[in-house]
């Protein structure tokens, strides 16, 4: 199967399980597929070289409330 149709498929299925995602770009050798599914955030990359690399980001399970935009805004802020 090729690079292309390996990725095609992946999407496919992800639209047949009606999983959320939004394609990006941020290099200029892979696409970037983010995916969310409740608690966990996937970014998966499929490479030029026909790799995927695949990285995931799990709840703690802790909620905050508004007082943490501040603290965003503060850590992230030039």
């Amino acid at each position: 199967m090729t690079t292309f149709a390996t990725f095609n498929t992946f999407l496919n299925q992800l639209d047949q399980k009606k999983i959320f995602y939004r394609l990006s770009k941020i290099r200029p050798e892979s696409v970037l597929v983010e995916v969310a599914v409740p608690g966990q955030r996937w970014e998966i990359e499929f490479m030029d070289d026909g790799t995927v690399e695949i990285e995931k980001f799990i709840a703690e399970g802790t909620m905050h409330d508004a007082r943490e935009l501040d603290a965003l805004f503060k850590e992230f802020s030039d």
